[in-house]
């Protein structure tokens, strides 16, 4: 398939894991991505490997100078943007929701919730946005042990979604994900040392991949999806069927 051809994505937070994933699709499918991260050394290598069909602009997804420097870089590299992904998130506390640190706590709702909103306005900003999918978290649809500050960011996330997808109808659709835990290294706190363990609340007997998101993802952002708006997809290897019956 070549869902992308003639299309340009940005995707932040994207030099690994599932944002990475999802740009390698992307790519494979005829189109063109920008990505965003942190560190310039770490996004290089994920451009080399993307090959010509990729650029990057290193910078913290709620720094309002990054964004500028990323959307100027767009309109003199290509001059549109089609798909935008909101994939850049934090989670620095980890223990009981009373105990985290309020400035923990406003930082996780900058990157996680205010700076999706942020790129989603410059994106739409550019006149040509078709598709939005926002990354969430199975943690912002249920409780979330020693990460809640984290899952009420996720929470926050998806009613942005449901907001955004109301406000931008008809020219703009807007989705999310909610992946369960995901093989990454963002996630490797949740299973690392402890895999069978981890595994066991999962019909399909193993955590999550990339890839396994990234498939989803692109269908939302495509064509394919062209009557679908203001979802939200859970991606949890059948982990939420466990508390049915």
């Amino acid at each position: 398939m070549q869902r992308f051809e003639g299309r340009v994505a940005l995707i932040t937070g994207a030099s690994r894991g599932i944002g990475f994933a999802i740009a390698r699709r992307i790519v494979a499918e005829g189109g063109r991505v920008v990505i965003t991260g942190r560190k310039s050394e770490a996004l290089d290598a994920a451009v080399a490997e993307l090959g010509e069909a990729a650029s990057g602009v290193a910078g913290r997804a709620d720094d309002p100078e990054h964004r500028a420097a990323v959307f100027a870089h767009l309109a003199q590299r290509y001059g549109r943007l089609d798909q935008l992904v909101n994939n850049a998130g934090i989670n620095p506390a980890y223990g009981p929701l009373l105990d985290v640190d309020p400035g923990a706590a406003r930082k996780i709702l900058d990157v996680n919730v205010l700076s999706a909103l942020a790129w989603t306005r410059d994106a739409v900003a550019t006149g040509t946005l078709r598709s939005v999918v926002n990354i969430s978290s199975i943690a912002g649809v249920s409780a979330s042990p020693n990460i809640a500050m984290y899952g009420v960011s996720k929470a926050a996330l998806i009613n942005l979604t449901t907001q955004l997808a109301a406000e931008l109808a008809p020219e703009v659709r807007v989705n999310a994900v909610a992946p369960a835990v995901v093989r990454t290294a963002f996630a490797r706190a949740l299973y690392e040392g402890r895999e069978e363990q981890a595994v066991a609340p999962y019909p399909l007997r193993r955590l999550g991949e990339p890839d396994d998101v990234a498939g989803p993802v692109c269908f939302l952002l495509s064509d394919d999806a062209a009557w679908v708006t203001g979802q939200t997809v859970v991606i949890d290897g059948g982990a939420s069927l466990r508390s049915i019956g």
